[in-house]
């Protein structure tokens, strides 16, 4: 039988929702006969290889956010040559540092919104695009401190102004249309799938993790075209940033000039979210592939980089 240590919490604004990915899939791996030990994982270096001491065979990595999504974490159990589920060390930082990973889509080919990064203070006094444009931090995940301006929103610049997340913002244009996610499973494109927020104007915080905050549609009600233009453009981003196991890429869907639409690539996601409410699980359940089933291919296909 493995001995799985599934790593949950963490110390970043995603913490809520590391702890349910975790205690989810710690689950899951009991009914499967596993081992199992959960570590909720604080930044206390010596208390976390205390924890894994003996080394497990396998760690699930179920953090979510900076420390646990942005190759810390990855780093550590690299050096201590525990395999570990999700992406390596380079491609997590990659991914999570929004700008850089953008940088390696367009050398890669990958449709993309315009973008620039600028300071808080350059926000404050001026808009760096036409109206409307979105606000993002440069390295935070579940849409934490993501902020659309738009025509005749003065406000936003009260919240720029006691911005948690750093001095350097990233200001992406605007993309109306629809909200269409691809799970990638290895080296295939698992399939495509519509976010209709309920409550929200967009796919926020609340949308993603509150109950009934979402509706996911699969498969992704598009043009046939279009759908296979997104799982290509899933697989590319899987590709381009080296990602290993499973990720998700965000996009946006244009099709307000009618079908087919146009496909930007937002983001990818190296360590999706496995909470009732998660798309991944959702994707692949329409695929026939049940949650512990997907937990298992991710235990069996850890590794370690190095």
């Amino acid at each position: 039988m493995s001995r799985v240590a599934v790593l949950m919490g963490g110390w970043s604004t995603e913490r809520e929702v590391s702890l349910v990915s975790g205690r989810e899939c710690a689950a899951a791996l009991d009914k499967l006969g596993y081992d199992v030990i959960r570590i909720d994982v604080t930044q206390d270096l010596g208390a976390l290889v205390a924890a894994l001491t003996p080394k497990p065979d396998v760690v699930f990595n179920a953090l979510h956010g900076r420390g646990g999504e942005d190759g810390t974490i990855q780093g550590i159990l690299e050096t201590l040559h525990v395999p570990y589920t999700h992406s390596g060390v380079v491609a997590s930082a990659i991914a999570m540092h929004k700008p850089l990973a953008k940088c390696i889509f367009a050398a890669a080919g990958l449709p993309l919104a315009e973008s620039k990064v600028v300071s808080r203070a350059a926000l404050l006094e001026s808009d760096p695009l036409a109206r409307p444009f979105v606000v993002k931090p440069m390295n935070e995940g579940s849409s934490v401190g993501v902020h659309i301006v738009r025509e005749g929103d003065n406000a936003w610049r009260i919240e720029i102004a006691r911005w948690p997340h750093g001095n350097e913002v990233m200001v992406e244009r605007y993309i109306p249309g629809r909200e269409i996610t691809v799970a990638v499973m290895g080296n295939r494109a698992l399939g495509a799938l519509e976010i209709r927020p309920i409550a929200a104007a967009m796919y926020d915080y609340q949308a993603k993790y509150a109950p009934g905050g979402s509706e996911h549609i699969m498969p992704a009600p598009v043009h046939p075209a279009a759908y296979q233009a997104a799982l290509d453009i899933g697989c590319k981003a899987h590709r381009a940033l080296g990602c290993r196991g499973v990720s998700r890429a965000d996009l946006r869907y244009d099709d307000t000039a009618g079908e087919p639409g146009h496909l930007v690539l937002l983001e990818i996601n190296t360590q999706p979210g496995m909470t009732p409410t998660s798309l991944v699980p959702d994707i692949a359940r329409y695929h026939g592939i049940g949650f512990a089933q997907l937990v298992q291919w991710m235990v069996e296909n850890a590794a370690c980089d190095s």
